[in-house]
């Protein structure tokens, strides 16, 4: 009977393994390993000759690993059928894209190891050169001034926001070089027992903490690089129990009233104890990020509606409103009612109904409210920030702004872009560039020029870097992989590589990019398995179309940030310029004026492809800041402003300034629209006022002419077959003789260019990324880069 039972297992046993070995391996799959194992056959050959392979190691890594994912997608389609399914545009065709995906990424997988297989032989023939990469020590890093520094070199970090929870840091299947290795204090979102970050449910109703909780925060390993973040989505119920009116003037991310005493009581408290433990550890060495996505949006028919509690404000809110109407007003009710078409009999007295209707934009009582509402939440963000520095003075921070809040024309939402940018050590954004919208009928209007969306990036990095130019720029959450509108599974590589570049280009200095939540044996993290809250399912409607299905996107986004931290010195010589051209930005006519910043844009356009960084000039940058620092103020469809910004450019032309004024319009009202009757005198700087309907090319030209002697010693010459210009390049002298020059093609057509120098004499041009001598024309792809030695 033993002996029977012995041969029954044995039979079995014998049966999986026959099973196994007969089963069929995927070809594609075959396909791939093949060229693994010719990859790392190349890579011996490369290493034998002193060439680094860091770049062929990650592309190994990323191959292995999205064969692992697609057979889990294959054996769970399923579950990748639902995970399709959470985002609209593939809900349609969820099964379809289930059943082709494994293959997918297999044949993606084969493409990026085509590519690298490629680039060795080339490497090894000698037909190309490769700089080695200058990898990341993320043990190490430290935070000189507005750089970060690996190994005494400066680099730009990279990582995921949102990654793989559950996992630990220590997980080097997560954090390595490949996916990046930034320990963060907290990013799983909505699961606020489980979550590492400093959140008010660390707090208990007896003033003491929660030790479970606190371990969370407390037991980061003190070895790596990383951020903190204060997670302001809700309160405790204890706290909602003590105080009724928590919730009032709620927003998506900040889940109650930021006026409350009680609020600010416990946040002080939480803020106060993390700090003091945290203190000195690596993991807030990019800081503390005040806040996620911050925003009140007050008027009518908004999207944020379903989130927003602004239809039901705090007595502490109004009251606070009505302290900032009397000293506005000087005490002066008249002039209130003068204004608002009131009568009220006092300021105790006023009322206000917020949403506010949108009709109302352009009258005083909606330039009242969103100016309160902007000062409300810097004195909120002052408070945090106060808080923070009492535990812990040097510590940094940032507030995760949304770039749009500044770049679109909307302003009833709260931020002040400007005041939040100075008032933090960093500069903060989850900034993002696309292509074609998912919510757009049709083709857009920038897809006649460009290879993709990039204004709402460009224009606030700009702006931020103008009014704190010497601060680290922490992209917290980028979306140049994948947004909430915008979602492509074939993304071009060419793409990752441009707009990643073009951001650092602009000032980013460290990312995570949105999003990865792969666990190491392919599946979805746990968040997005079983049944999902509707915050969760919000969250999984990122997977879909996202990196995590995509190896070509998640190789290429690491092999980016390689190119960029192996020619980080030069990226950041070609960055730092100076910007000779400033334009005016008043917040008072971008909250007025219904279109002020699609009246704007087409200026900053028109400059953007001139070889030098557009900047921005306020109240606050000319009175803060060294005004040699440019050339030339412009002032352009600015109508409204306060007098206080209509002295500081009267300030800054008695110094002996430059504004070109574009007519007489400008300038020419105060906030209310009533008429100014004072008009810019030269004192002893120069006004030119471009009379009569100027266009765009009008003032341009003079702006350019005001300008000439601090332009590039390097003229680039651009045919794309269109009338508009694709190309951004930066110039800088190379220490070495010479100049640096980058160039990147966002046009939507290849670009043939001709370089000269001003000074008419011949140089050799050589592509710093692959060693090789181009002459002085040459041609570049849509969404080519090229970092150029020009001697």
């Amino acid at each position: 009977m033993k002996n029977l039972k012995v041969l029954k297992y044995l039979l079995v046993f014998i049966a999986v393994f026959v099973f196994d070995s007969c089963k069929k391996v995927n070809p594609l799959e075959e396909v791939a390993l093949t060229k693994i194992s010719k990859l790392e056959s190349l890579m011996e050959t490369a290493k034998s000759k002193s060439i680094d392979v860091t770049r062929e190691e990650t592309t190994l890594w990323f191959a292995n690993e999205f064969i692992k994912f697609a057979n889990w997608d294959e054996a769970h389609k399923e579950d990748i059928e639902r995970l399709f399914s959470y985002y609209w545009i593939y809900k349609k065709d969820k099964k379809k894209l289930a059943e082709e995906l494994p293959d997918f990424e297999r044949n993606k997988v084969i493409e990026i190891l085509d590519k690298s297989i490629n680039d060795l032989e080339q490497l090894i023939a000698g037909n190309i050169k490769r700089r080695p990469v200058n990898k990341v020590d993320w043990e190490n890093i430290e935070v000189v001034k507005n750089q970060f520094l690996s190994n005494g070199k400066p680099v730009f970090l990279y990582d995921y926001f949102s990654k793989t929870v559950g996992q630990p840091l220590t997980n080097k299947s997560i954090y390595n070089d490949h996916l990046g290795a930034i320990h963060h204090g907290g990013s799983t979102l909505y699961e606020v027992n489980q979550d590492r970050a400093i959140n008010p449910y660390l707090l208990k109703e007896d003033g003491t903490f929660d030790q479970e909780k606190l371990k969370l925060v407390t037991d980061i390993p003190d070895t790596n690089v990383g951020f903190m973040i204060l997670w302001n989505m809700g309160m405790p119920d204890w706290v909602h129990k003590k105080e009724p009116q928590l919730a009032d003037g709620r927003s998506l991310f900040t889940g109650f009233d930021i006026d409350n005493p009680l609020a600010r009581k416990v946040w002080s408290d939480v803020i106060q104890k993390s700090a003091s433990l945290l203190k000195g550890k690596k993991v807030t060495q990019m800081g503390y990020i005040l806040s996620n996505e911050p925003h009140w949006f007050s008027v009518t028919k908004h999207w944020t509606d379903r989130y927003n509690e602004m239809a039901k404000l705090s007595t502490y809110t109004i009251d606070k409103l009505k302290k900032w109407l009397d000293v506005k007003y000087n005490g002066n009710i008249k002039n209130l009612n003068k204004n608002w078409n009131t009568s009220f009999k006092d300021f105790a007295s006023v009322e206000i109904q917020i949403p506010m209707d949108r009709a109302l934009r352009g009258t005083p009582i909606w330039y009242d409210w969103c100016r309160y509402n902007m000062d409300r939440s810097i004195d909120w963000f002052t408070f945090l920030q106060g808080e923070l520095h009492k535990a812990d003075p040097s510590a940094a921070t940032n507030i995760k702004l949304i770039p749009n809040h500044l770049t679109e024309d909307s302003r009833s939402h709260g931020i002040d872009v400007e005041a939040l940018t100075d008032l933090t050590s960093m500069i903060g954004s989850d900034a993002k560039m696309r292509e074609r919208s998912t919510r757009s009928k049709g083709p857009e209007e920038w897809e006649e020029r460009y290879s993709y969306f990039w204004e709402e990036m460009s224009v606030a990095y700009d702006f931020m870097e103008s009014v704190s130019p010497n601060k680290i720029n922490f992209n917290s959450e980028s979306h140049f992989l994948s947004g909430s509108h915008w979602r492509k599974l074939d993304t071009s590589i060419d793409f990752v590589r441009s707009t990643t570049w073009l951001a650092t280009l602009h000032g980013m200095d460290a990312q995570l990019a949105w999003f990865w939540a792969r666990d190491p044996d392919g599946s979805p993290e746990d968040r997005l398995e079983g049944e999902l809250s509707f915050f969760d399912q919000a969250l999984a409607g990122s997977y879909a179309g996202s990196a995590n299905m995509q190896p070509h996107v998640a190789n290429e986004y690491a092999q980016i940030m390689m190119d960029l931290n192996s020619f980080s010195e030069e990226v950041y010589a070609v960055r730092d310029q100076r910007r000779p051209i400033r334009l005016f930005y008043s917040e008072t006519s971008a909250i007025v004026k219904k279109h002020h910043m699609k009246q704007m844009f087409p200026l900053y356009e028109s400059l953007y492809f001139e070889g030098f960084p557009v900047g921005y000039a306020t109240e606050n940058i000319i009175k803060k800041q060294d005004n040699s620092n440019w050339d030339v103020v412009v002032v352009y469809k600015t109508p409204y402003v306060t007098d206080g910004e209509f002295n500081a450019l009267q300030s800054y032309l008695n110094q002996g300034g430059t504004i070109i004024v574009d007519n007489k319009n400008s300038l020419s009202l105060n906030e209310y629209g009533q008429k100014r009757r004072k008009f810019l005198s030269k004192g002893k700087g120069n006004i030119i006022i471009v009379g009569g309907e100027a266009s765009v090319a009008d003032i341009q030209k003079i702006a350019l002419e005001n300008v000439k002697e601090s332009l590039p010693a390097v003229t680039l010459q651009e045919d794309n077959g269109t009338h508009h210009k694709g190309c951004v390049w930066r110039v800088a002298k190379n220490p070495k003789g010479g100049f640096i020059v980058n160039v990147l093609n966002i046009g939507k057509n290849s670009a043939k260019l001709n370089f000269t120098l001003k000074n008419g004499k011949k140089a050799t041009i050589t592509n710093m990324m692959n060693g090789q001598n181009i002459g002085s024309d040459f041609e570049l792809k849509s969404n080519g880069i090229l970092l150029l030695e020009v001697k």
